[in-house]
């Protein structure tokens, strides 16, 4: 296997972000009267945050806002918290560093909105690095869709084959997977994670580039 790009996703790889989206979510969601509980939220967690705000608004239609502007309100409420938080995974800008050395074209693919990717480049001083950034926000489905990874190897000019996939959940490895790449599962350090559906496992940014980058 000839790789020549690597996709990252962003939550969860690029960020610990997780968290952010879910208080962002129960900040602004609650404030509109919306009963934001665990057993619900679970429902949203793969969702773009279009999808996530029609799901509460459908649930507890709030008056006088549209769903587009409180959707954008939490995105706002994201990047606050990406911007003032220590979130960084640690290793990443090294990581992408050596990637880039070796002559890999670099991409992002996220079902988080593209203003929420910016800030996270600007946030890691990583946005020259990257030969494209896409979010499922320009495609008609979100991860586990394939289309926002078929989207960045077109934007890349390589084949779907020729690219590898980094993703922390089962959601975005089926993406990838639908797309027809390869794909490694960041585990953040927890060795109890290892789906069946990745191809290669990384614990961290800070150990050695896997054998596969050469």
């Amino acid at each position: 296997m000839a790789l020549q790009a690597v996709i990252f996703d962003m939550d969860g790889v690029l960020v610990d972000s997780e968290g952010f989206w879910a208080q962002a979510e129960l900040d602004v969601f609650s404030s509109y009267g919306v009963q934001v509980t665990e057993e619900l939220a679970a429902n949203t967690k793969y969702m773009t945050t279009r999808e996530v705000t029609e799901f509460w608004y459908e649930r507890f239609p709030w008056e006088n806002l549209d769903v587009a502007s409180v959707e954008q309100k939490v995105i706002t409420r994201v990047i606050e918290y990406i911007q003032s938080e220590d979130c960084t995974m640690s290793g990443v800008q090294g990581f992408i560093k050596d990637l880039k050395s070796k002559d890999y074209k670099i991409g992002l693919a996220t079902n988080a909105p593209l203003q929420v990717a910016d800030a996270v480049l600007e946030k890691l001083q990583v946005r020259d690095l990257f030969d494209t950034v896409h979010s499922s926000e320009f495609e008609t489905q979100g991860k586990p869709h394939p289309a926002v990874y078929l989207t960045s190897a077109k934007n890349l000019g390589v084949p779907p084959e020729h690219c590898i996939a980094i993703e922390d959940s089962h959601s975005g490895l089926l993406a990838a997977k639908g797309a027809g790449m390869k794909t490694i599962v960041f585990t953040n350090n927890d060795e109890s994670i290892d789906f069946d559906n990745a191809d290669f496992r990384i614990l961290n940014f800070e150990q050695t580039l896997l054998p596969l980058f050469g």
